[in-house]
Parts: C-alpha cells; structure tokens; sequence
C-alpha cells in the first residue's frame, strides 16, 4: 500500500502515532517506501546483474558528504571464495554466505592526507574529526543504498557484525592504513515479505529547543509493551546469567545485550590502522 493512506499505515505501526500531515501524492509514495522500510535476510537464487550493483552503488556515493570530502568507499565482494572466508568469521548469519551481493562499506580517512601530500600542503587534521567525518560519510552513503534497492525491487540486511571481526576482515579486503570496515550489506531479490520493527516514540526520540528526558523511564516501558505485542523477541539473551523474563520488551532485549563487553579493542584495532583519537 502506497501513497498517503500507505504512509501514515505504516508509520502508525511504526510509532503507535496518527500523522495527519498532508503532502503531496507523489512525495507520500517516496515516503512511504522509508517509513515501510523491513530488513531482509532470506533472498531468492536470483543473481545480481553486476551494472545493476554498480548503478545502486553510484546512487550510494550521490549521498550528501561532509564538505564533499567524501570519505567513504564500497568493496563489492564479488569472488565466493573471499565471501566464504568472510562468512566463516560469522557462522551466526547464514544470510551473509547466501544472499546474492555483498559489500563492505568502509571509513576512508586515506585519501586527504595522501592529496595533501600529492598537493604540498600541510595536513594538520590528522586527529579525532577525521574519523568522525568518515563514520558520518560511511554511515549516509549505507541508508542510501538500502533506499536505493528498495526503489530497485531489492532487499538487504546491513552486517556490523563484521567488526568483530575488523582486523581480518581488513586483511581479507586488503585495506590500508586509515581504510577500515563500517559494515557490511547483504542483498538480492526478496523471498520474504519481512516486518516492520517499532520504533521508540518520538516524543522520546524527537526534541523541540532542548533535550528532555521528562517521563523517560514510563515512556520507553510503555514502548516495551508495544514491542512485545506488535513483534515479540523469538529468544530471551542471556538466560543462564539473567533468567527467563516475564515481559521482555526492547529495553530488556538492549540492556542484556549490552551487559557484556562488544569491540572492546576497536579502538586499539584504529589507532592500529593509523586513526589518532585525541
């Protein structure tokens, strides 16, 4: 279902919210493809045709950049040996080792120092913000690719998991120094239809002048509720450590989640590829 009954249906089961906003015909159809938007990890046999993963990359890099700096690049992996290698580093996602495509978006903090040099300028942002600007750029260009293959009658699921897994990853994509892996991206034609995931409300999540956090506590328990009804977690984390919850909503879910250290040496793995984080 698309246009504005579309767009508000679907950001009604998104947020638990009316939108009674008005906007144009064409403009709702755009729009309800975003607020519709479903992760997909089951894909059919369907090969991509390689000019087609080029054309949606491109459309991926169209993304705004800082200052056009443009510190992010793609790696297409293309070989099923080099897939296979990176799918046996995450034997927990099946749909990394048989969907269609797969790319690695990755942080380029490479490029500006190597044109300053080529250029005979100095290159005093060698700190903290060239990273940042990378994760930023990296970050934009990987929402519009999966916008560009929902417009493309595709599917994907991203892949931070990967990041576990930073240094060999690096070493199996060959990546230099101050080039490191954001995450991945599975995709193809769908063989599911997927879901749509709740979100926080945005009377949590959307502020007016100033962050509050007034009633936080009452509004996200209200949100685990939602959750629980609309799309109920199919496992419980951690129940040898925390017991089987009677209710167990989103915040559960991110607070077990969470109670166990994740990347703890990422930041070592970046001063490592060259990165300074002063």
């Amino acid at each position: 279902m698309q246009g504005l009954e579309g767009l508000r249906a679907a950001l009604a089961e998104r947020f638990g919210e009316a939108f009674p906003a008005e906007v144009p015909p064409e403009a709702a159809d755009r729009l309800a493809g975003l607020a519709a938007h479903r992760v997909i990890r089951a894909f059919t046999d369907e090969p991509l045709d390689p000019a087609l993963v080029r054309l949606l990359c491109a459309c991926a890099l169209s993304a705004p950049s800082k200052s056009d700096l443009q510190q992010r690049d793609i790696v297409i992996v293309s070989d099923p040996t080099l897939r296979a290698r990176i799918a046996d580093l995450v034997p927990g996602l099946p749909w990394l080792r048989t969907a269609p495509g797969m790319a690695v978006f990755c942080i380029n903090g490479r490029r500006l120092p190597q044109i300053a040099e080529w250029r005979g300028k100095p290159f005093p942002n060698d700190h903290v913000d060239l990273l940042f600007n990378g994760i930023g750029d990296a970050a934009i260009a990987l929402a519009w690719f999966q916008a560009a293959l929902a417009m493309a009658g595709l599917g994907g699921c991203p892949v931070s998991e990967i990041r576990n897994h930073a240094e060999a990853v690096s070493g199996l994509l060959g990546l230099p120094d101050k080039v490191v892996p954001y995450a991945g991206f599975c995709f193809g034609r769908p063989a599911e239809a997927g879901a749509v995931t709740p979100r926080l409300p945005l009377d949590v999540t959307v502020h007016e002048n100033r962050f509050s956090e007034e009633n936080l506590e009452e509004r996200i328990a209200a949100h685990d509720a939602r959750r629980e009804a609309l799309r109920p977690y199919s496992r419980q984390r951690g129940t040898r450590r925390f017991g089987t919850a009677d209710g167990y909503g989103w915040s559960e879910d991110k607070a077990r989640q969470y109670s166990e250290p994740l990347r703890a040496g990422f930041g070592d793995f970046l001063r490592g590829k060259g990165f300074r984080l002063e």
